[in-house]
């Protein structure tokens, strides 16, 4: 695991928070992710399952997708995911299959998060792959943009019924 000082881990989340936000520009769920090699970011994903009506366009999933077509190679195992929000079981299976290095989220999903909410998939000793992980990077910041969206549209939806 590489080791980032506490500044660094908050500019690289950081950058994913500045995708988060243009996914909630979009309309999109405000998740956004950077994949880091030897302290640069070489991708950068958002959500965008509505945009592309891709049930698989995870912001981590384009984020790797992403950064496996610019080193011409599938294999990211130096490679380190920062994310805003806990990746969920199908993020979590890209992870193990991409080789990615080390995980470092924001918030917690409490509903689907596979590295260590619900369970760690990406540290499973029966893979042969696991990931290091840390959580909490700015984690209110990382949670404002995700509670105002799901604030927003139960107030849309409420306006609906009026």
């Amino acid at each position: 695991m590489e080791e980032y000082s506490d500044k660094l881990k908050q500019k690289f989340m950081r950058a994913a928070l500045a995708e988060a936000m243009k996914a909630g520009d979009a309309g999109e769920v405000p998740i956004g992710a950077v994949i880091v090699q030897n302290g640069k970011i070489i991708a950068r994903g958002k959500n965008e399952r509505e945009t592309k009506k891709d049930p698989a366009a995870h912001a981590e999933v384009v984020a790797i997708r992403k950064a496996g077509k610019k080193l011409d190679r599938w294999n990211l195992c130096d490679c380190d995911l920062f994310v805003t929000l806990e990746p969920c079981v199908m993020c979590s299976g890209a992870i193990i299959y991409s080789r990615i290095r080390s995980v470092y989220f924001g918030a917690d999903d409490l509903r689907f998060g596979c590295c260590g909410t619900i369970m760690n998939l990406v540290q499973d000793q029966r893979f042969n792959h696991r990931a290091s992980v840390e959580g909490g990077i700015l984690k209110e910041e990382c949670l404002e943009p995700i509670r105002g969206f799901f604030r927003d549209r139960r107030k849309e939806g409420k306006r609906k019924f009026e």
